[in-house]
């Protein structure tokens, strides 16, 4: 039993089409008038397919087939149509068109499952336009209230609920007023380890988890010519130590240590002053508690004592946390076994990013599907997947659904 790859890919490249650009990819924001033709053109394609519609509070749309005993929570799969302002063509669109086509496929074979089967998708999972990310996710198991949600606002001012309210998709339904009996997400990988091992599918048993940071050095300002080294106050130099150090901490942890300073503002930001302020991000992750615990405390060891040995002022702010989401073991098994049935290439990869499955995690069993991306390249108008790697992780999604929903 396999799905229409042909008929996959075409979804995906009609879907693409709004909000396209000039490079190829993606630029349909969440709430934005492209997000609500892309809304419109799914949910068309989702009442074509003979299945029902609710929307809740928050944005979130369920599109449902009925099994034999509507009393059973729904087996849903789903992830996101939002893009990044240089987004791709299949980041998250890829997670909800697949679950379409199971459901096409379904109807295609006059196949009944017990449990009824869902394809969901969420609002604002990216956070390009409103924080926070994964939204509707989050506010549907409950990581923070509807009227928190609510009150976001993009670089313009316009809020949450003013554009869900424009757009026409605030819903009636209490968020989380909604049974899911097993979750599943298909998704590119956004990263290069499949390609790279040249591999099909990737097992996802666990999202990382992530710590994030602001960390302030501050310094003197002092004319780079007459000063001398050794008096010197430099905030970057001492910030230079803490950012090499952040990456030896992640590369004392391996396989799934991760250390990053992306962001850096150094002020005054001339060419002939010693720096006075230095204020950067740090990036933490790994794939449980008590490695990403360690690391936090290492890397505040290590503050504290660049402190002691510079006489320099260092604070650091944790600004953000996600714990590590192991995902459920029924749900993991269910997508090897699919894998192994079809005959796919396959090797486990821990995921790196977040996805809505994390927030689904914590209200039903929970599982995730990778396929290959080229060159690993994601959120990026050049993003870029294979048409057969997508048919195998719909095909492995279809038969992982399959095992949960039970044929009839």
């Amino acid at each position: 039993m396999k799905i229409n790859g042909e008929r996959l890919w075409a979804s995906l490249m009609e879907l693409a089409k709004i909000g396209a650009t000039e490079k190829g990819g993606v630029k349909r924001l969440a709430l934005t008038d492209l997000d609500k033709q892309g809304r419109d053109l799914v949910v068309s394609w989702g009442k074509e397919a003979g299945m029902s519609i609710t929307i809740d509070q928050i944005g979130n749309v369920f599109m449902r087939r009925d099994g034999t005993n509507n009393a059973l929570p729904p087996v849903m799969t789903g992830s996101h149509i939002d893009t990044q302002p240089t987004g791709g063509k299949f980041d998250g669109n890829y997670g909800v068109l697949a679950g379409l086509e199971v459901v096409r496929t379904l109807n295609d074979l006059k196949i009944k499952t017990e449990a009824p089967i869902e394809v969901a998708f969420w609002t604002n999972e990216e956070g390009s336009r409103f924080v926070p990310v994964m939204m509707g996710s989050g506010v549907f198991c409950g990581a923070f209230s509807l009227e928190t949600a609510y009150a976001a606002r993009d670089v313009e001012g316009k809020s949450v609920g003013e554009e869900l309210e424009r757009i026409g998709y605030k819903g009636p339904q209490v968020p989380g007023d909604h049974p899911i009996g097993a979750y599943f997400e298909t998704h590119i990988e956004q990263g290069p380890v499949l390609e790279d091992a040249d591999k099909v599918i990737g097992v996802v048993p666990a999202v990382m988890g992530l710590s994030w940071y602001d960390c302030v050095v501050t310094g003197m300002e002092a004319h780079a010519g007459p000063t001398p080294m050794h008096l010197r106050k430099d905030a970057l130099q001492v910030s230079t130590r803490i950012m090499q150090e952040v990456v030896a901490i992640a590369n004392r942890y391996p396989p799934y240590g991760r250390g990053t300073v992306g962001m850096v503002q150094v002020f005054p930001n001339s060419r002939n002053v010693i720096p006075g302020e230095v204020k950067f991000s740090i990036d933490l992750r790994n794939v449980n508690d008590e490695l990403l615990n360690t690391m936090h405390e290492e890397m505040l060891a290590f503050i504290d004592k660049t402190r002691g040995e510079t006489g320099l002022k260092i604070s650091i702010e944790r600004v953000s946390y996600y714990p590590p989401c192991p995902f459920h073991p029924e749900c993991v098994d269910a997508v090897r076994s699919a894998t192994a049935k079809l005959g796919y290439s396959t090797m486990d990869v821990v995921s790196g990013a977040g996805h809505d499955a994390i927030y689904a995690a914590r209200l039903a069993p929970a599982g995730m599907i990778f396929v290959p991306c080229k060159d690993g390249i994601s959120h990026n108008e050049i993003e870029d997947a294979k048409a057969e790697h997508l048919e195998a992780g719909c095909n492995v999604l279809l038969h992982a659904m399959l095992e949960r929903a039970r044929v009839v």
